[in-house]
């Protein structure tokens, strides 16, 4: 065969590699940061919600009657789009408040539930965000909590402005929203904050694709994930590998509450184990048996809130 010859298929081979590893990782960066689930309405949501937690409607509609579940707006420091958030005041005056974090294609409405457990059990203040890309909030992508800290903590700020620089304030994340508020909290806090709920989070969102790489499609690392990652730093301006709960952990110093279920498979119960290790005191673990990925509270609501109450009251009442 001719030099020329192989020089034309080494060529094309590389250029077959190279369009096929770009379109891969521009199938998996929509696939994952810009899923269409997430476009619920308010409405579609509250009748999810409705059927799933049955005893939140007659709170629900209560606070609708008064006006007392109410909208606000901010800019995004990290990216300047509008992001919406419902917050909800306690029914006596309080500094006790709680800010509230979703999971991936959820929205703030589906996690109303905690907010029923802060609100109307424990008697808190409670602001509830729609990240980047989710409910009522502007976007053009998901961004797994790493931008979304940025975003949390000047909701932080504004639940203050809203209730008073005197309140105490715990952040409470479930899966997604778990991660966002392990990334949070390795970000310096103002006084007001004085701990931490996580509940199924991940470590990072490199470990967590690269698991949902091999078990979904059977798809090692390199090079797709690395590729997308790459790709993600450049539309995004973040990358796979910085976006660590696992790093930002280690900074943390306030106490944190660590939840999740032994039969997680979605975010394996391993992760929880490496992030418990990597937290410097205070903290505590709380591994619920038998429950799946974000059902701890759904299927053990008595003894989740008892957890929850006795692990605030110590730093917040």
């Amino acid at each position: 065969m001719k030099r020329r010859n192989i020089l034309f298929i080494l060529s094309a081979l590389i250029l077959l590699i190279v369009g096929g590893l770009t379109w891969g990782s521009f199938y998996m960066l929509n696939y994952s940061l810009r899923p269409d689930k997430n476009k619920e309405t308010k409405e579609e949501s509250l009748a999810y919600m409705f059927r799933e937690y049955p005893y939140i409607k007659p709170w629900i509609d209560s606070l609708q009657e008064v006006g007392a579940l109410r909208d606000t707006n901010i800019y995004s420091p990290a990216n300047n789009v509008k992001l919406h958030a419902y917050y909800i005041k306690a029914s006596r005056p309080t500094t006790h408040t709680a800010v509230i974090v979703h999971g991936y294609t959820d929205n703030a409405i589906r996690i109303m539930q905690i907010g029923y457990m802060y609100n109307h059990d424990l008697g808190f203040n409670i602001l509830l965000p729609d990240l980047q890309y989710h409910g009522q909030s502007e976007g053009n992508a998901i961004q797994m909590g790493w931008k979304d800290r940025l975003d949390v903590l000047h909701w932080m700020q504004t639940a203050a402005h809203i209730y008073g620089d005197s309140i105490r304030m715990v952040v409470h994340g479930i899966s997604m929203g778990a991660a966002t508020t392990m990334m949070v909290s390795g970000e310096p806090q103002q006084n007001y904050v004085k701990c931490f709920v996580e509940d199924c989070g991940y470590t990072s969102v490199w470990e967590q694709f690269s698991k949902e790489l091999k078990e979904q499609f059977n798809i090692p690392d390199f090079p797709l994930l690395y590729a997308a990652s790459w790709l993600c730093q450049l539309k995004y301006g973040w990358s796979f590998q910085e976006a660590s709960a696992l790093d930002q952990i280690k900074h943390c110093h306030l106490p944190m509450l660590f939840i999740h279920g032994d039969a997680d498979k979605y975010v394996p119960t391993y992760m929880v184990n490496k992030l418990f290790e990597n937290k410097p005191a205070p903290k505590e673990c709380w591994i619920v048996p038998n429950a799946e990925h974000a059902v701890s509270y759904k299927e053990n609501k008595e003894a989740y809130t008892k957890r929850v109450k006795e692990f605030v009251s110590k730093y917040i009442f």
